[in-house]
């Protein structure tokens, strides 16, 4: 059995530049990931099956096809490989939350099937099936910091901030990224500035938190709650929501602010992790 960690994704800052004529939006983003998230087993099998655990298991029951699936059958297709797979998703991230959960997932059952088969897990081919997914998923197979421009998919790593605390804040809401983008005013506010991580990061913005701000103003919310910790570094939302982020100059500042918000809102998701 292949064990794969599928790290939840953090967007430090999310331009929209403008709407393509293919339907998806122009972006500029810089995404960042987890040392924690979502896990995905794959073993061969008898017979297909695949079984969702973990704490948000339930939002994904009754689902006979999502992304991991797809991401399996695509994999084996191309490389005419054995269909037959035991896969387990220990699903730990919230579901609909501007993490890259389903664009994790699917890019975790990638890099499983590619290690249980000896392929190189930076083959191009790999990435062509990681954008057939979602604009997200090739960012998520890659796994690093990376700029992402494009819809997402044309990526560019980057060093810097590896091991910065980071926690994780949703108030319990979903969103739908679709409306989210459907709700964008449509105003190019321009590009990310060059420089390091942290100054393009702290320099830019996510153009989608005013349209998720108006579907779910608890977002709002968060983001004020997260700014007033002690030693954050940046607070902003996610993606297109709802889930916020808040960086940290120390581990202890991390915990006190955690245990600050767990106290005032017992019914929020909170994750204490570190970038990668």
């Amino acid at each position: 059995m292949i064990v794969e960690l599928a790290p939840a994704k953090i967007n430090l800052a999310l331009h929209v530049r403008h709407r393509r004529a293919d339907g998806y939006h122009a972006l500029e983003t810089l995404f960042a990931f987890l040392t924690d998230g979502d896990t995905v087993s794959v073993a061969p099998a008898a017979q297909a099956r695949f079984t969702v655990t973990g704490p948000f298991a339930d939002g994904l029951s009754g689902e006979g096809d999502n992304l991991v699936t797809r991401a399996a059958a695509l994999v084996t297709a191309h490389y005419a490989l054995p269909a037959a797979l035991e896969i387990v998703l220990d699903k730990r991230l919230p579901i609909a939350s501007g993490i890259g959960g389903g664009s994790a997932d699917a890019a975790a059952t990638i890099r499983a099937l590619a290690r249980l088969h000896g392929i190189a897990a930076d083959q191009p081919a790999l990435f062509k099936i990681a954008e057939e997914l979602g604009a997200d998923v090739p960012a998520c197979l890659l796994g690093r910091s990376a700029f992402g421009s494009g819809k997402g998919e044309q990526l560019a790593a980057v060093e810097g901030l590896g091991g910065t605390p980071v926690l994780l804040v949703n108030p319990g809401v979903a969103i739908s990224t679709g409306a989210v983008f459907a709700a964008w005013d449509g105003i190019d506010r321009g590009p990310l500035p060059d420089g390091a991580l942290i100054e393009r990061a702290l320099a830019g913005r996510n153009d989608l938190e005013a349209p998720a701000r108006a579907m779910a103003p608890v977002i709002g919310e968060v983001v004020a709650m997260l700014a007033g910790q002690t030693g954050v570094m940046l607070a902003r939302m996610s993606g297109s929501g709802a889930t916020c982020f808040a960086l940290f100059e120390r581990l202890a500042d991390r915990a006190a602010a955690a245990a600050t918000i767990r106290h005032a809102r017992p019914g929020w998701w909170l994750l204490e992790s570190t970038l990668a």
